[in-house]
C-alpha cells in the first residue's frame, strides 16, 4: 500500500506537492530527506565515539595510568642465565642470623602482612611480581615445582627480622612454588631507594619446597631491578620521601650489583598504576649445570652505618645492624 501524507508537513518541511504520495514530492525534497538522514547518523557515530572514550578514561583526563619499563634480554636476542647475585646482609634464611623459612606460613602469596607472632603491616605503593622460572638446562622448559623464596625493604629501607623495631616481624618475605608455566606471584608493595642501592627485589630458587631450610641449596640467588621511571613515579607518592634524594645519588650502571651490565638481564618489565598497583615481571632462566655462585654480600658501596660490602661492621651481632645504627644495608 502506497504511503499518503497526513500532513501538509513532513520532519517539519512542507511538503511542495501536498496532494501526490511522500516517495512523489521531487527530486529536491528527497535529496534533504537524505541529508537529514546522514547528519543524524553522523552525530549519532560522533556520539559513540565520544561515550566510547569515556569509557576509557580513569576519570581524571588520562587514557592511561600507568608506567613502563623495558623488558630484560639476553645480548644475543636469547635467553640468558640470570646473573647470580648477593643475597645482601639481610636475607632472613639462615645464612646470617633469623630464619624465616623455618617459620610455618611462609609459603604464601600475600607478602605485605607479618605471619605467627608478628602483627605489622608494611604500607606503600600496591605492587604484584610475577617471575617466569625457565630451565636452561631442559631447553627452556617452564621450571615447574621449584620454591621461590622473595623478600625486599619497606618503603622506608628497612628490612623486617633486622631493623630496630623490626626484629619480631616478617613481612616483605615469603615462598611460592612455580605452577606448570614456571610462574610465581606474589603481592607486596613497591620497595624503596635506600642509599647505596638501585631499588630491587631479592629472590633465590630452590628445587623443591623442602629445600628452602637449607639456604646452600639454593640453585639460583638474583635481583630485580626496577625501572627508573617507575621509581621516579612511586617516589613521589606519600612515605617515599627519602627514597627521592636516595635515586638521584646512584644509577643502574654505577650499582654495586647492577653496575657490571647495567642490570640489562634483571631489570623487570612493569605495567599498571600508581591508584591501582604496578605490576612487575620478570622472566628468569636458571641453569642448573652451573655452580651457584650468589649469596656473599657485595664488595664496596655499603649503606649507611653498614660496612663496605653491605655487611655489619665488624664486632656487630652476626645478622643485625649495630645498635643504633640505620637499619638500611647495601643488599
Amino acid at each position: 500500500m502506497k504511503q499518503r501524507p497526513n500532513h501538509l508537513r513532513y520532519q517539519g518541511r512542507e511538503l511542495p506537492r501536498p496532494d501526490e504520495e511522500l516517495v512523489d514530492q521531487g527530486l529536491g525534497f528527497d535529496l534533504g530527506t537524505l541529508f537529514d538522514r546522514r547528519r543524524v547518523l553522523a552525530l549519532f557515530g560522533a556520539g559513540a565515539a565520544a561515550a566510547g572514550l569515556a569509557a576509557c578514561s580513569n576519570g581524571n583526563g588520562s587514557t592511561a595510568d600507568a608506567a613502563t619499563g623495558d623488558a630484560a634480554t639476553g645480548s644475543s636476542g636469547g635467553l640468558t642465565e640470570i646473573p647470580d647475585e648477593t643475597a645482601g646482609p639481610y636475607p632472613g634464611d639462615g645464612s646470617n642470623g633469623p630464619d624465616v623459612l623455618e617459620q610455618s606460613g611462609i609459603v604464601r602469596s600475600d607478602l605485605r602482612s607479618s605471619f605467627g607472632t608478628g602483627s605489622a603491616t608494611a604500607e606503600g605503593v600496591p605492587m604484584t611480581l610475577e617471575l617466569t622460572i625457565l630451565d636452561l638446562a631442559h631447553d627452556n622448559a617452564a621450571f615447574n615445582d621449584v620454591a621461590v623464596y622473595v623478600w625486599h625493604c619497606d618503603r622506608g629501607g628497612n628490612y623486617s627480622m633486622y631493623a630496630s623495631g623490626l626484629e619480631d616481624e616478617n613481612y616483605l618475605r615469603g615462598v611460592q612454588i612455580a605452577d606448570a608455566d614456571g610462574k610465581v606471584k606474589f603481592t607486596s608493595i613497591f620497595p624503596a631507594c635506600y642509599s647505596g642501592r638501585w631499588p630491587h627485589i631479592h629472590f633465590e630458587v630452590y628445587p623443591d619446597q623442602d629445600s628452602i631450610t637449607d639456604s646452600t641449596k639454593a640453585i639460583a640467588t638474583s635481583q630485580v631491578a626496577l625501572p627508573a621511571s617507575v621509581c621516579q613515579q612511586v617516589y613521589k607518592q606519600s612515605g617515599y620521601q627519602q627514597s627521592v634524594q636516595n635515586l638521584s645519588r646512584v644509577s643502574l650502571d654505577s650499582d654495586n650489583v647492577f653496575g657490571d651490565d647495567g642490570g640489562k638481564h634483571q631489570l623487570g618489565t612493569v605495567t599498571g598504576g600508581i591508584k591501582k598497583g604496578l605490576q612487575v615481571s620478570l622472566k628468569v632462566p636458571v641453569d642448573t649445570g652451573t655452580k651457584p655462585t650468589g649469596g656473599s654480600a657485595p664488595q664496596g658501596g655499603g649503606g649507611p652505618g653498614g660496612a663496605p660490602g653491605g655487611a655489619p661492621p665488624s664486632g656487630a651481632p652476626t645478622g643485625a645492624p649495630p645498635s643504633g645504627a640505620p637499619s638500611r644495608g647495601a643488599s
